[in-house]
């Protein structure tokens, strides 16, 4: 169940990603919600907010290297962890295979939603698995903090 929930995310990452270039890219930004959201195509040749501009390489490393700590961490503790803990890693992986494979076959991920708020704020352009990224990691975090990411073993 959870190499599909995994997969999922990448395939739905990578269709949206195929569609952004098909429709977005070169082409005037689509507002969905005036001052509030639009698709816009951006190549991110760095992290989140745009840090770490041109690191290809790094960033191929340190993602394979958190991916393999995953599975080493499900493999050998997935009769522990609850299922909320599995789901959570499971996004992790999808979202992080879905920029990887960008990494390695463009040079950059692609990036095409885009929140504002108002005229105040623009959010950094994102894509789908920047999102369940990010959603996964606020999940195990909750989790670790307040120990609720193991099954409860009754006595």
């Amino acid at each position: 169940m959870l190499y599909v929930i995994a997969v999922m995310i990448l395939i739905f990452d990578q269709i949206t990603k195929y569609l952004a270039v098909k429709h977005l890219k070169g082409k005037d930004v689509i507002t969905i919600i005036d001052n509030m959201l639009e698709f816009s195509y951006v190549e991110n040749y760095g992290a989140a907010f745009g840090i770490l501009q041109n690191r290809k390489y790094f960033f191929i490393f340190m993602t394979s290297l958190v991916i393999v700590a995953i599975f080493v961490i499900l493999v050998n503790n997935y009769n522990y962890l609850n299922k909320p803990m599995k789901v959570a890693l499971a996004m992790l992986v999808g979202g992080s295979l879905g920029n990887l494979i960008d990494r390695i076959r463009l040079g950059y991920v692609i990036d095409f939603i885009s929140v504002k708020f108002g005229n105040s704020y623009n959010f950094p352009v994102f894509n789908i698995a920047d999102s369940f990224i990010v959603i996964a990691t606020i999940l195990i975090v909750y989790m670790v903090i307040f120990n609720k990411y193991e099954v409860r073993r009754t006595i």
